[in-house]
């Protein structure tokens, strides 16, 4: 018997509903359970920006509690030193937040593997101390007095006052995460996990857009800090080690790293069990206080290894994927000033490649012309795939230059590369499994929209978004997927999955499009199909520059080839030509026939 499936219509009223039991609490709740759930709030408001962070950035923070700690510190000291209103101390906690995650980030971002966790470990640790020994705050008697926030005159000084700010904010903050992830930067944020060249390829900076979450997670931990020194009215040091850093990085873990619902189950989950563990132990052993750690600890790994996604992991399969096509305009986005059929869009003079004392392209030259298709051949070693790398930018060159589009981009990063117009695919398809087709070809798109990281916050990209759906999906009608946009990309076969690569290309308007052996892995029929297609596109104006084994395949379709062989090219001519070269049949094919 298969699982009960919760109705589209149940799911739409789900928020309603969490948000109605939300409201009611307080009517039956106690005064400790109200206390809980603020904390939950609280947590909530943290998690949430490490489910951006972590669950989506694929960045490990232990560092969050220090970014609560110096929002908690602006606050308490602004208003219980200074005597200014609490709305002051929050613009204080937020913009000091930012600027030490602005600072934070420059040094550490680019980090790799796990220096990076081990950095946010470090500093987390370097400003907690710092809470511990600077006078002005209290050291390590923290700073007491601090007031109740006041809204038009009401304090909010009781648990239960505060408890509805609280969970406005939590609201406010989930609904500003929702917006950010269904806009063209919460693609390229959902997209981090699968790696720098795949973002770089569609024009993604992508040291601005860890920064960003980065730094917006800080400011939301910056936000619970101002809430909870309020709330408490007292602060100290201890709340804010890393211990703790560990506990809001296990709420949006347990909860379910990759949802946004996934924080705020993820903190009741953890305050909970808390509680739950701190009632049990005395009445099993008296030294509850230091199995305490132990017994939660042991629990969360239980909870982690059945369900690695956290909680709401478990639930997915009772909730339907939405499969609604976004919303499209009439009309897609502008075009490219095409160049004119025949011009030079790419010439590459004496391109040398070095890899310490191995020359994998050495002085290597060869133009291509608007409206062509050079096919790029060579037997296995010859340096295709690395030549192809320094076409696009992700490889630098040695000596030598690469021009695209009369402006030298010999050196140029792979993103400013792809914002001339050079659009790629992969030798090893690189899609987003996850993510619809839709989602994927928008990736491509990016380059051609402008919304930046506060009109997606605010969901002020609309229109821009809806003329960006239009050109996705008359991407995927040209490729044959427009039926399938609303699939996910992993469960496409490997035919489809390098065709939704080509589309994810023809959607940024390319001047010329580079494939990486697109017909690799691909039956006779679908390699027929491929050719098709490529023809159609090369129809529309767009240069191809092939990279590609399958001699039948090339042979049929390009206008021209270039040869390699050992890194040096070999020769350079008409497909005829280079079928009738006794040395390209030597080197590649085998022999003379």
């Amino acid at each position: 018997m298969s699982a009960p499936v919760l109705s589209p219509r149940v799911k739409r009223l789900l928020p309603w509903i969490v948000a109605a039991f939300i409201a009611v609490v307080p009517i039956f709740a106690g005064a400790f359970t109200i206390t809980l759930m603020n904390y939950i709030g609280i947590g909530a408001i943290v998690a949430l920006g490490l489910v951006l962070l972590t669950g989506f950035g694929g960045l490990t923070s232990f560092g969050q509690a220090a970014f609560v700690g110096i929002g908690a510190y602006a606050a308490a000291w602004a208003t219980a030193v200074m005597g200014l209103p609490p709305f002051a101390g929050l613009a204080l906690a937020l913009a000091l937040t930012a600027a030490v995650a602005l600072f934070l980030g420059a040094t550490t971002l680019r980090l790799g593997g796990h220096y990076l966790p081990l950095s946010t470990i470090a500093w987390g640790i370097a400003i907690y101390y710092l809470f511990a020994n600077i006078p002005s705050l209290g050291a390590h008697d923290g700073i007491r007095g601090i007031p109740p926030i006041t809204v038009f005159g009401l304090s909010l000084a009781p648990n239960t006052s505060i408890y509805y700010l609280i969970f406005a904010l939590v609201a406010e903050a989930m609904w500003l995460v929702s917006n950010l992830l269904d806009s063209r930067e919460g693609r390229a944020i959902r997209s981090l996990r699968g790696g720098a060249t795949m973002l770089a390829s569609v024009g993604v900076d992508l040291f601005r857009m860890r920064m960003l979450i980065f730094v917006f997670a800080a400011v939301l931990a910056g936000l619970a800090g101002w809430l909870y020194a309020h709330m408490l009215r007292f602060i100290s040091p201890s709340p804010f080690d890393v211990r703790a850093s560990i506990e809001y990085l296990l709420m949006a873990m347990a909860g379910g790293a990759a949802s946004i619902w996934g924080a705020l189950v993820g903190s009741a989950l953890v305050v909970f069990l808390k509680n739950w563990v701190q009632d049990i132990l005395p009445h099993l052993s008296k030294n509850a206080t230091q199995l305490e750690i132990v017994a939660f600890a042991v629990s969360l790994i239980l909870l982690l290894q059945y369900a690695r996604g956290g909680v709401l992991s478990l639930l997915g399969t009772f909730v339907p994927r939405d499969t609604t096509l976004p919303p499209a305009a009439a009309t897609g986005l502008p075009h490219r000033t095409p160049p004119a059929k025949g011009s030079e869009i790419l010439r590459v003079e004496g391109v040398t490649k070095r890899f310490g004392g191995l020359v994998a392209v050495n002085n290597v030259s060869f133009d291509l012309q608007a409206g062509e298709i050079l096919g790029l051949i060579g037997p296995n070693g010859a340096g295709k795939s690395t030549l192809f790398n320094l076409v696009s930018g992700a490889l630098g060159i040695n000596s030598g230059k690469i021009v695209f589009l009369g402006e030298d981009m010999s050196n140029a990063r792979q993103m400013d590369i792809a914002r001339a117009g050079l659009a790629r695919t992969f030798q090893h398809v690189k899609l987003r499994p996850g993510m619809t087709l839709v989602d994927n070809v928008l990736l491509g798109v990016y380059i051609r929209t402008q919304a930046g990281f506060g009109k997606c916050l605010l969901h002020l990209e609309r229109e821009e978004e809806r003329r960006a759906t239009r050109v996705a999906l008359d991407a995927l009608d040209a490729v044959g997927l427009g039926g399938k946009a609303m699939e996910l990309a992993g469960n496409l076969p490997l035919g489809n999955q390098r065709v939704l690569e080509i589309a994810r290309a023809l959607a940024a308007d390319p001047i010329l499009i580079v494939l990486d052996e697109p017909a690799a892995g691909l039956r006779k029929g679908e390699k027929d199909a491929l050719a098709v297609l490529l023809k159609a596109i090369q129809a529309r104006g767009v240069s191809i520059l092939l990279v590609e084994h399958d001699m039948d395949f090339v042979m049929g379709l390009v206008d021209r080839i270039v040869v390699l062989d050992f890194g040096s090219k070999l020769m350079e001519g008409t497909p005829a030509e280079v079928r009738a070269s006794p040395a390209v049949q030597e080197a590649y094919l085998g022999g003379v026939a």
